[in-house]
């Protein structure tokens, strides 16, 4: 088996000096950081904070929730708190890393601050990277060079207040190309309309609320929408059920479990909502083709 879950590593910035163990924001340069952590970097992991990852040079694989990326020159990946990720053993690879905490990309309850969480990171229907174009880099890398700036300067009056402001308009940036990337490899308008609103607020609710079993009536009244609406919103957009999606997550956090855990079985069942150990092992296999401990021992 892979080794047990890894947790914040070591970092080079912080910004709480009296938890320097509970990181708000890093920058590393990716190729110091890679070389650094090759024993953990390589092997599938979580984090309790965010990445972003932007390979400025390199081509090779990154993996994300049980899928394999080409990397290529000027790619960026999003990675969210809890998502499964590791690199390949490519060592020669350049580029930036950022990490953060939640207070960092959410400061506020707008539109804006809810797509950069939920949209930008917390989508497992969009791809978890985008290219960018020689114009977009020139953009990202100024931003980068005024968190540097401001990294370097101690003690500075509104430091963190200021960091947040660069992070965010570089996240900003980056959601405006995604939008772009997204719509062109769905080949459909990506637009941050009424109903794509109600699809990511539906997507949340589910990663909030997976192990409680609710049915999909109990989430369209969290919504405030009928259940039909919601069929319809979900057969719209991602040509799916709902209860499809409900499956879909409760399953990817089964599969998490099973290969970066120590847990056995039984207690991942329990852990996800299942009384009976006995449904959750019919449960993954209806929904997979194979039983858990088949599914644990394919990728050890």
């Amino acid at each position: 088996m892979p080794n047990k879950i890894i947790e914040n590593t070591i970092i080079e910035y912080h910004l709480n000096r009296h938890q320097p163990d509970k990181p708000q924001f890093a920058i590393h340069d990716l190729k110091e950081y890679i070389t650094k952590h090759k024993g953990f970097t390589t092997k599938p992991h979580i984090h309790s904070y965010y990445q972003v990852l932007w390979f400025k040079k390199g081509k090779g694989k990154h993996f994300v929730d049980f899928k394999a990326y080409n990397v290529d020159k000027d790619s960026v990946f999003f990675i969210a708190k809890n998502q499964v990720h590791y690199f390949d053993d490519n060592t020669d690879y350049e580029g930036i890393l950022l990490h953060f905490n939640e207070t960092f990309i959410v400061q506020k309850d707008n539109e804006t601050d809810f797509f950069l969480k939920y949209n930008l990171f917390n989508n497992p229907y969009l791809q978890p990277l985008c290219p960018i174009k020689n114009a977009s880099a020139n953009v990202f890398d100024e931003y980068i060079s005024q968190i540097k700036r401001e990294f370097a300067n101690p003690d500075e009056f509104g430091k963190e207040e200021l960091l947040k402001a660069y992070l965010k308009a570089f996240l900003i940036q980056i959601q405006r190309t995604k939008q772009e990337c997204d719509q062109t490899q769905n080949d459909i308008p990506i637009m941050f309309d009424e109903k794509r609103v109600q699809l990511i607020k539906f997507i949340n609710l589910i990663d909030e609320n997976y192990t409680k079993g609710l049915t999909v009536a109990e989430y369209a009244r969290l919504l405030f929408i009928s259940s039909r609406t919601l069929s319809d919103l979900t057969n719209q957009l991602l040509n799916k059920t709902p209860s499809q999606i409900i499956k879909e997550r409760i399953i990817l956090e089964a599969q998490r479990l099973l290969l970066y855990s120590d847990l056995n079985v039984n207690q991942i069942g329990y852990r996800l909502g299942f009384d009976d150990p006995s449904y959750f092992v019919k449960y993954f296999k209806k929904n997979t083709n194979s039983s858990p401990l088949e599914f644990r021992k394919s990728v050890s």
